[in-house]
Parts: structure tokens; sequence; C-alpha cells
């Protein structure tokens, strides 16, 4: 696949851009976003870029420039000249979709390996750690910045796992090394975003983790939350992150399953395996999408019974191994 260079898309004509990913953003897609946005800032000052995302995760409002993304997907550019959705399909945007199809380029920049691609320029790189990695293909590395590359290293850690990840190559950690040589604070980083909890986190995590239960002779863990404890407990989404990580750490499983209703008949499914299942498929089949170790997905129903009918697909696969 020929490397995209973003520098050649801003052209002199170029006066607006958006960027955009997907819902419920974490690390790669807000520090992606955020790369971008720097970039273009420093380098192309010409240029009115708009950033617009469901929310920004709390852990994430220490990266410079986080105060610009937009939760509102609304804005007085009609159409953008240039419009890039990054780490996810158009249709997971959350509300961009509809600025995105009006633009008169539109880009798509992912890894997802459930994705086909919505713009007129695609990359789609599968076997990619991250976005951000992908970042440092399509930008230029002699023209970043240090906010800028506080972003994406961001992202490379979060969508690692802190390297440990099998999609982590010898590339992730050359790119991640030219980072570092931008001068942040890259230990207080990673022990902010990536292993810190709150304190409704940890209190979270205890209940779901003392509310689980395996399934599948023990090779899978799971754990439903309904929409009336969230309310009783005053759980909030940001306060489930941390669940399905850690289920996904227990000995001897090879698959977990996290199940939540954020609203009544709402329910939001994250899924992790280790070696054999790929969730990847499983989310497909319920409208989401992800990695084949990472996934998750958003359907109607109950969180029970959503993982009920999940579990059939987890055993189809332990038995082709």
């Amino acid at each position: 696949m020929e490397t995209l260079r973003v520098d050649d898309l801003i052209t002199d004509e170029v006066r607006t851009v958006g960027i955009s990913g997907h819902i419920s953003p974490d690390g790669d897609c807000v520090g992606s976003c955020l790369g971008l946005y720097h970039y273009l800032k420093k380098n192309h000052p010409q240029v009115r870029a708009d950033i617009f995302l469901e929310f920004v995760p709390e852990e994430l409002k220490i990266l410079p420039g986080a105060e610009a993304i937009r939760t509102a997907f609304t804005s007085d550019v009609e159409t953008y000249d240039v419009f890039f959705i990054l780490d996810s399909e158009k249709a997971r945007t959350a509300g961009a979709e509809a600025m995105f199809d009006r633009a008169r380029l539109r880009v798509n920049i992912d890894h997802h390996v459930s994705n086909p691609g919505s713009g007129e320029i695609n990359y789609i790189v599968p076997d990619a750690s991250s976005v951000c990695e992908l970042m440092t293909d399509v930008l230029d590395f002699d023209r970043m910045d240090v906010s800028c590359a506080m972003a994406l290293y961001t992202g490379i850690v979060t969508d690692t796992g802190l390297f440990r990840y099998s999609a982590t190559s010898p590339k992730t950690m050359r790119v991640a090394a030219r980072l570092l040589e931008f001068p942040f604070d890259f230990s207080a980083l990673i022990e902010h975003v990536e292993l810190e909890r709150t304190f409704s986190q940890n209190r979270t995590l205890g209940m779901m983790l003392a509310d689980s239960r395996l399934e599948l002779d023990g090779r899978c863990i799971v754990c439903t939350l309904d929409h009336a404890r969230m309310q009783k407990e005053k759980i909030s989404h940001a306060d489930t992150d941390p669940v399905v990580s850690q289920m996904n750490l227990t000995t001897g499983i090879e698959c977990a399953l996290f199940a939540y209703e954020p609203e009544e008949g709402t329910v939001k499914v994250s899924l992790r395996s280790k070696k054999t299942v790929d969730v990847s498929e499983i989310a497909k089949a319920f409208g989401g999408g992800g990695h084949i170790r990472a996934a998750g997905c958003t359907t109607k129903g109950r969180a029970t019974e959503i993982i009920a009918q999940m579990l059939p697909y987890v055993e189809a696969q332990l038995k082709n191994g």
C-alpha cells in the first residue's frame, strides 16, 4: 500500500479540516485526532481544524489541545474542504457522518480489520498496533512538535497495553522511541493515562470481579451489569473502563465478555481474548467490530440475554481451535 502523506492533501485551496473518531473514544482515537490537529496547527496555520468526538475521557484531558475537542457535532462550516475519520469507519463516529459525507475530500485512516474504508482516500492497515502508529507514516516526523508527539505516544501506549499486545511490532517500538526524542515526561504520562484509576473505577471493578463467573469449562469469563444497578450504585460509563481488561487477565481463560446497560434496553459489550478467539467476528455479528483480540458492540436487549447469545459463538471458536 502506498503511504498517504497528509501534507500532500493540504493544498493552498484548503481552509477547513474536520477530524473525528469512534464512539466511546479511547487513547488511540483521541491521541490520533489531537496528533493530526497539532500537526496542522503548526505546519498549516492557514487551516481551521475542528475535532468532533463524543466526549473526552477524564484521564486524557491532560493532553495538550484536549479542551479544543468539540463534543457537540455541530459546526458553522457547511462543507469542510477535507474531513478525516480516524480509528473508525464513518458509521461509528457518534455524529460526524453527515459532515464527513458533505466534505470535498474524505479520508479514512484506521487499523481495524472490520473497516472496509469509508473515504475516497483510505489508509487501512490492520497489522498496525494503533492509528497513532499509522499517523507517523502519514505525518512528517521532522515537522512534528512536542504536543503532536505526546498525543501520538499516548495512543500507541494505550492501544498496545503498554507494548504487551500481539500487534506490537519492532516498528512500533522504533516509532515510540523516536517520539520519546521530544521533551515530555513519558513516565508520568503512562502512569496517569494507563495505570491510575479513580476511586469509582476501582469500586466498580471490585463489584464486577466479584459478580463475574466462568463459562464453557472455565475458558470464558463473563460479567453483566444492568441499568437499575448502574443507577443505584451511581456507576458511569467511565467507571466501567477497566473491567474487561482485568477480567481478561484471569488465569486459564481464553475470552472475556463484559456487558452493561447504559440505558434501559441498550447494551454495550466489551470483548477481549488471548490466543484462540477472534472477538472481532463475534462483535461484528452483533453490529460492532474491532480487533481480533479486542472488540465491542452496542445493541438492544438485556445484558444477560446478549451474553447468553454470544457464548455459542465463543464455544464454536474454542472447538475449532
